[in-house]
């Protein structure tokens, strides 16, 4: 996203925008010709950040850290320079911002599902909250934890960003360091002990099966038709194993490798709402706790 010209060019013409308002009202003048100007440019550039945030599938978080950066200077040239107008604008500015920064860098950030890959429990447009504090607090979303957060556990549902694109993934969490991960005939084995499995339904071509493993189960999806090819790897140290509970139609560490441990985002904890498409409603039959 830092390297992408176009979002530089809209960060860059933003912060220059506010810079010259700040100058502009230091030095007494508070031209309001100057001022819609300056409102009209900075929202041109603030689009431009906005869309290139989008396609880059950047880490909005880090963009609010700054953003209450240059609201906490604003505030503080108000106060120094005992100028009410960017006393109040940066006070009014500086408490949403930060408090939208901190509850989703710390607390809780919202995440919509793309793909599939976590059928049938999670499906195509739900959106979900990620708890981003169960691994630790850190405002990078690749990083190690500055603070507190324990190891991801069997069973959890994960986001993170995948050591082959920039942008969050969804997974299951099969293997930690270590671990030797077999998946043949349709069954998984940790430790070369399998995974005990239990048929929900079936229909052509689909199965749909309750597994488990020590203290966790989900439900998970298996194509009949499927390859059927065996797979074995062992877990290197500070990296996991991940699935998609859409067992044949995942794209996972099968395909692209492990996740490292600075890596995991954090745990999706609860469906909120879905939309399916833009054309619908959103629906909130589906909230409730992930299992």
């Amino acid at each position: 996203m830092y390297q992408d010209p176009l979002f530089l060019i809209g960060l860059m013409g933003a912060i220059g925008c506010i810079g010259w308002w700040i100058l502009d009202n230091l030095r007494g003048e508070g031209s309001e010709e100057l001022e819609e100007n300056l409102n009209r440019i900075g929202l041109v550039f603030s689009v431009l950040i906005i869309w290139r945030l989008f396609v880059n599938a950047g880490d909005l978080g880090i963009l609010l850290f700054f953003g209450s950066i240059i609201c906490l200077l604003i505030l503080l040239a108000g106060v120094i320079a005992s100028n009410s107008r960017l006393t109040k604008t940066g006070r009014s500015w500086f408490i949403p911002v930060f408090l939208i920064f901190a509850l989703r860098t710390f607390a809780y950030e919202p995440f919509q599902i793309p793909s599939g890959s976590m059928l049938p429990g999670l499906k195509v447009g739900d959106f979900l909250l990620v708890n981003k504090h169960v691994y630790g607090y850190k405002i990078n979303r690749i990083g190690e934890p500055a603070i507190g957060g324990r190891d991801p556990e069997y069973g959890d549902v994960v986001v993170f960003v995948p050591p082959h694109v920039n942008a969050p993934f969804v997974k299951r969490l099969i293997g930690k360091p270590g671990d030797v991960i077999r998946y043949q005939n349709k069954k998984l084995y940790v430790n070369n002990t399998p995974l005990d499995q239990e048929l929900i339904s079936s229909k052509p071509g689909e199965l749909i099966i309750k597994e488990t493993f020590e203290e966790t189960s989900r439900i998970i999806r298996l194509r009949e038709t499927a390859s059927e090819f065996p797979y074995e790897v062992t877990v290197p140290s500070g990296h996991y194993f991940v699935m998609g509970d859409n067992r044949d139609n995942s794209s996972d560490s099968r395909i692209w490798g492990f996740v490292p441990r600075e890596n995991f985002m954090g745990t999706a904890e609860v469906i909120w709402a879905t939309w399916e498409c833009w054309l619908c409603l959103p629906s909130f039959e589906r909230a409730g706790k992930i299992k």
